[in-house]
């Protein structure tokens, strides 16, 4: 299965397509392979990614938000890059 990239491509969020084309960029960068799995298109895979982020790890209020990343089955949560600015 590998390393796989949750993401949402209809995202009205700026901020959430930066961070996944940031996520995205580092990871192509870095030569990692993996899938990108757009959530909007999968109602299968938004509800799989809900229900495989740990509890302690899901937001307070409402759903996880992409990026997230998972290895095979494991979460790996989601990717913070630091820029220098």
């Amino acid at each position: 299965m590998g390393v796989r990239v949750f993401v949402a491509s209809s995202s009205g969020s700026v901020a959430i397509k930066k961070k996944q084309q940031d996520v995205v960029r580092f990871l192509e960068a870095n030569k990692i392979e993996f899938e990108e799995v757009d959530i909007t298109m999968s109602e299968e895979q938004r509800q799989w990614m809900y229900r495989s982020i740990p509890p302690e790890k899901r937001p307070a209020q409402g759903n996880p938000l992409p990026p997230q990343i998972f290895n095979g089955d494991r979460y790996c949560g989601i990717l913070v890059l630091l820029a220098n600015h």
